[in-house]
């Protein structure tokens, strides 16, 4: 007997998650050279990291042989957030406090309801703890909150909600998500996934961290991977009610975050005018791809994020010659779109080699 058939029977049987390609890999596989190739694939700030962020990462290292001391940042996002600090769960990105809540409460008997189209991790962190996965069918590609309340079982402890989603862009006004808060059990737990909600016009966000003192269920995550540009140095957090929180800090890892990142983030966090370059970045861009979208007659699903999926006839093919060509998007055929295809947005130099190449591929 394989020393393999001895783990359990629900961790063999998770699909791995796929990152994007990274360059290094692409251009040994296709013999491109580094600098000719665009990766538009993991959703990734192409302004690169917060100045302030890059002077606190180097003024940090002077400090790498301590263990991490946590208290700034926690600090710093409890200022942030108008919550006491025993509410903050540091994670090594957001992914990581998303596994920390299947850890605290699920398990075997137990399921955890997301959507059709939804982010990756859900089923990843789900079937790590031998709980189930309940799907609900998407509406319009993204979150059918009436769908996903009717598919609650009394089983059911976890709700999993993008918003806005990854990948698809869909984004479900704050109104919608406070209304369904109300309709959900008191003892199913709502984690609002907000990695890309720095990305949505300020008319359109809401203060859903105050929402706790109404739902102790609700746990709220966010990340610095993406607008503040440190997706390399993975670290995110969970904001929570602080019985809640207590329990994800008792399964966290010690020192789960590092101290460059650490340092990085209570940086970012204060660097406003980078952060408002980089939405301002993004809007453009996104309008950039979308016209050049239309010229190619190909339609998009509208995305409230960094990044847009557009459909094709096969993405797995379109995805190979857009490969051949040095620029890397996401296929996801995995999430149950395979006509489709995600790209990040770039600069609009990078934005121009996608579209050119896209033509080409076509």
């Amino acid at each position: 007997m394989s020393i393999t058939e001895q783990a359990l029977s629900y961790i063999r049987g998770i699909s791995p998650y796929v990152p994007g390609k990274p360059i290094t890999e692409l251009a040994r596989e296709m013999g491109l050279p580094v600098e000719k190739i665009v990766k538009l694939a993991s959703n990734e700030n192409p302004l690169g990291m917060s100045p302030k962020a890059r002077a606190a990462v180097e003024a940090a290292i002077t400090g790498l042989e301590r263990y991490p001391d946590q208290f700034a940042l926690i600090a710093a996002l409890a200022e942030r957030l108008g919550v006491m600090q025993n509410q903050i769960v540091l994670g090594n990105g957001s992914n990581d406090v998303l596994d920390l809540a299947a850890r605290v409460f699920l398990a075997l008997g137990r399921s955890a309801v997301f959507a059709q189209h939804a982010f990756a991790v859900y089923p990843l962190a789900t079937l790590s703890t031998g709980a189930e996965c309940i799907v609900a069918p998407a509406k319009h590609y993204g979150h059918d909150l009436a769908a996903m309340r009717a598919a609650i079982r009394p089983d059911t402890r976890i709700i999993w909600i993008a918003n806005p989603n990854n990948p698809t862009g869909n984004f479900l006004p704050y109104a919608e998500v406070h209304a369904f808060m109300q309709s959900v059990p008191a003892n199913v737990v709502v984690v609002l996934d907000e990695a890309y909600n720095d990305y949505l016009p300020p008319a359109d966000r809401a203060d859903t961290v105050a929402w706790i003192k109404d739902f102790p269920n609700l746990i709220v995550t966010r990340t610095f991977s993406k607008i503040y540009g440190l997706a390399g140095l993975r670290i995110g957090f969970a904001v929570a009610a602080p019985n809640v929180a207590d329990l994800l800090n008792r399964v966290r890892q010690p020192f789960n975050v590092n101290n460059l990142a650490i340092a990085a983030a209570c940086a970012a966090l204060d660097d406003h005018l980078f952060v408002a370059e980089s939405y301002e970045l993004n809007r453009r861009g996104m309008e950039q791809i979308v016209a050049g979208l239309k010229r190619l007659g190909l339609d998009h699903i509208p995305s409230h994020g960094n990044f847009l999926t557009f459909a094709v006839n096969d993405g797995a093919a379109v995805n190979q010659k857009l490969l051949k060509q040095g620029v890397i998007v996401r296929p996801i055929g995995g999430y149950g779109l395979p006509k489709h295809l995600r790209v990040t947005i770039g600069l609009e130099t990078e934005n121009l080699r996608f579209l050119e190449a896209l033509g080409h591929a076509l």
